[in-house]
């Protein structure tokens, strides 16, 4: 693996196992891991996660309280199996799965949501865990070095910060992911050199991620698939934001110079982040490239790679639906020269997003009149999933944008105030929704309230939201707010 100024170290891996390791069981794989252990795992985007061994943890008679830290979203072994099973006691930094989810809502399980960027770091220093034991998935293992799978999230970073190491070899996956990994490690403060990457589809690392071999305790085999993403159709709101968000991109194209010559973008991971891609298919960019640099590879990123709209796409994750995973996996040859996978730490690098000008394009659950965005938690206190990577986007784009429906069912998502809030007033540009756009730049509060209730609240709840500015107008100040009526129904 590559740190800050370190040379390439190893080519294509041509087998699966090399040299004398120690295979084993899951069982007897489990073991190794203590009951009270930091368990650190690879996954990102619900894919390449280990399998086997949570699943014989959860099957396992003890009585275990784990500590569970991934790079991102991670499977049903761990999100559902374990925590049916009473194994999580903590879990951090992302989860998005019920069987979790519920348990965290109910005080069982604690979780703590920090941003993805810097979770390596924080693991190798010890400032937020210290790592036990760290079970990864790989295509590929030697004695001191692995091949991820279908996603590289911080398993650098966690394999270097655990006592002690169990791979899951996938034999699932096709060997030929590698072509699409480069596997480069920022060192760690005060000392750390400039990540060399100078355009977003170029390529600095390798394909392996290196560990130091006395750690392996154990390498199990399996032969299993991801869960894979389930994207819905879109609705008629969705195609309405996407056109909303075509015309406005359109626009920011022809006013804003550093767009000139390229378009860079990155989308939240999801349905709706899905169905937003098809509007970059039918955007006039003139004689601009499209560029995606963001966490995940999502279904709608491979239609524009077949479609040839897309240059290059670089992520952390290949977040697919099992029809594009049949897609990539029946010939992977086809996209891996076009598409390049990172670890968590480069993909979502505060200086990489700032240096290409990515045009930063999140959803969220609402959005309050002051510019707010509350991206996890219903009426402020129910957990729906964590903030992911999308801090790490909106706080450093060139332009940041929210994207959501205006309404769910009969409840505004575009609300007097929100009582979580994930992304501030000041790390969001641009509000759109199915009704239109609110460019918040340069507004001040009064005028961010009255852009967000005009252009992109629903009709049927702009009378509402209008009484409600008007009253906190009334009380005076630089932000109309009224703190006996914000958080009304």
């Amino acid at each position: 693996m590559r740190e800050s100024g370190a040379g390439h170290e190893g080519g294509p891996v041509d087998q699966r196992l090399t040299g004398d390791l120690p295979v084993a069981s899951a069982a007897a794989a489990a073991d190794y891991v203590g009951d009270d252990d930091t368990l650190v795992v690879s996954g990102f985007g619900s894919v390449g996660d280990p399998k086997a061994v949570p699943e014989a943890l959860a099957a396992s008679d003890r009585d275990l309280s784990l500590t569970v830290v991934s790079g991102g979203s991670v499977g049903p072994p761990i999100e559902v199996d374990l925590a049916e099973a009473g194994g999580l006691a903590r879990r951090l930094p992302f989860t998005n799965k019920a069987a979790t989810r519920d348990r965290i809502n109910a005080g069982e399980i604690a979780f703590h949501d920090p941003h993805v960027a810097r979770m390596g770091e924080r693991v190798r220093t010890g400032a937020l865990v210290d790592a036990d034991t760290a079970v990864v998935e790989a295509i590929a293992v030697g004695e001191d070095w692995l091949v991820p799978a279908t996603s590289i999230g911080q398993t650098p970073a966690y394999v270097a910060a655990a006592d002690r190491l169990v791979v899951e070899l996938n034999r699932a996956h096709p060997l030929a992911l590698q072509r699409f990994h480069d596997v480069y490690r920022p060192g760690l403060p005060p000392d750390r050199d400039p990540i060399p990457l100078s355009a977003p589809g170029e390529r600095i690392g390798d394909p392996r991620v290196r560990f130091d071999p006395e750690t392996l305790v154990a390498v199990v085999e399996t032969d299993r698939r991801d869960a894979t993403y389930e994207f819905r159709d879109p609705t008629a709101a969705d195609e309405a934001v996407a056109a909303t968000l075509r015309d406005f991109l359109a626009a920011e194209m022809e006013r804003n110079p550093a767009l000139a010559d390229r378009l860079t973008l990155q989308f939240g991971v999801g349905s709706l982040g899905n169905a937003l891609m098809s509007a970059v298919a039918d955007l006039d960019r003139g004689d601009r490239d499209l560029v995606y640099f963001g966490e995940v590879i999502q279904d709608g990123l491979l239609d524009l790679l077949d479609a040839g709209e897309l240059a290059s796409a670089s992520a952390t994750s290949l977040a697919l639906s099992a029809d594009g995973q049949d897609r990539l996996f029946a010939d992977p040859g086809r996209y891996a020269d076009d598409v390049t996978l990172r670890p968590a730490s480069v993909s979502n690098r505060a200086a990489l997003v700032d240096r290409f000008g990515v045009v930063a394009i999140n959803s969220a659950l609402e959005v309050d009149l002051s510019g707010n965005v509350n991206s996890t938690h219903i009426d402020g206190r129910r957990l729906v999933g964590g903030v992911g990577g999308s801090g790490d986007f909106n706080r450093n784009a060139l332009v940041s944008i929210t994207a959501l429906p205006a309404a769910v069912d009969d409840r505004s998502r575009i609300v007097p105030h929100t009582p979580h809030v994930d992304h501030t007033e000041h790390d969001v540009d641009v509000i759109v929704t199915d009704h239109g756009v609110a460019d918040l730049r340069g507004k001040g509060p009064t005028e961010r309230a009255e852009a967000l209730v005009e252009n992109c609240a629903a009709p049927v709840h702009r009378e509402s939201l209008r009484d409600y500015l008007d009253g906190a107008r009334e009380r005076g100040g630089h932000v109309p707010f009224d703190p006996g009526s914000a958080f009304d129904p």
